[in-house]
């Protein structure tokens, strides 16, 4: 199933894309998307029946904002470096291990919202990333397949970053991945059942037109299932929890100088084979 959200920020309404692209209203249904109805497997049930038989009311999309397809994100949980090539890129050494870091969940805006380059940004970046929707409780999880198995869903985010912020400032990567609007999240949160396989999703980004990522998460160091199992041995993992699984080559960081870090203005378009499409206009915060 393809879930989402939609209406004002703040204000949506749980809705679903159906197999012939329809919009179809779910708020009579169930209250919102979120980690509660990812966790309740009958409620769930209950929706795919409904959209089977056709029941849903039918929702008209022409100027309908689409919000993050989650409601009430418990916590975003970010890989660094996972993709080969972009470890290559940016002259760093494979990773041993995952490298983790946060988001804070307020950081989360729809796929099509602006984003706002920080006052004081030189270094604003790109990154198209697949994100991983918790939909069980994990803790302490034994194998990567133990770790697909707690996947609700597959969604794209767009794990914006301010490079000077997040190397230069002092500290953790926290100042640069945590100004606001900088997690674009959706169209879509689309169910496990049908992403058969997370490690052959090709993911695409351009700027102002121009192609600058072309990778397939086949690339990943570490692959979804032992993403979700690894983090599962340090915290605790809720339904509704999302994790950033790292972005491949081509980010502004990696290129020469002078490298082509985002201004206001810049139109960033996104995309993950089967998970839907973001489009960002940035704005000078």
């Amino acid at each position: 199933m393809k879930l989402l959200r939609v209406g004002t920020a703040g204000a949506e309404r749980p809705a679903l894309l159906d197999a012939a692209g329809i919009l179809r209203d779910l708020s009579g249904l169930v209250d919102d998307i979120d980690g509660a109805l990812l966790a309740d497997e009958a409620a769930l049930g209950r929706v795919r029946a409904a959209a089977d038989a056709g029941d849903l009311p039918v929702l008209d999309a022409a100027g309908l904002r689409i919000g993050p397809p989650l409601a009430r994100i418990g916590k975003v949980v970010c890989i660094g470096l996972n993709y080969h090539d972009h470890a290559r890129e940016t002259g760093a050494e494979t990773p041993a291990e995952p490298v983790v870091f946060f988001k804070a969940a307020d950081t989360v805006v729809g796929p099509d919202d602006t984003v706002l380059v920080p006052r004081g940004s030189a270094q604003t970046d790109w990154e198209v990333e697949l994100a991983v929707v918790i939909g069980r409780t994990a803790r302490y999880l034994e194998s990567a397949d133990d770790g697909l198995a707690h996947v609700a869903g597959y969604a794209v985010a767009h794990d914006v970053s301010e490079r000077e912020f997040q190397f230069e400032r002092g500290g953790t990567w926290d100042k640069g991945k945590n100004c606001e609007t900088f997690n674009p999240l959706g169209p879509w949160l689309v169910t496990a059942d049908e992403v058969p396989d997370p490690q052959n999703l090709p993911l695409r980004l351009w700027v102002n037109g121009e192609l600058k990522q072309n990778g397939t998460t086949a690339e990943q160091i570490f692959p979804v299932g032992e993403v979700v199992r690894y983090v599962s041995q340090f915290m605790v993992l809720y339904p509704g929890d999302v994790i950033n699984t790292g972005t491949p080559a081509g980010v502004a960081l990696g290129q020469p100088e002078p490298k082509p870090y985002l201004r206001g203005g810049d139109v960033v378009e996104l995309e993950i084979e089967g998970l839907g499409r973001q489009r960002q206009v940035f704005a000078n915060a």
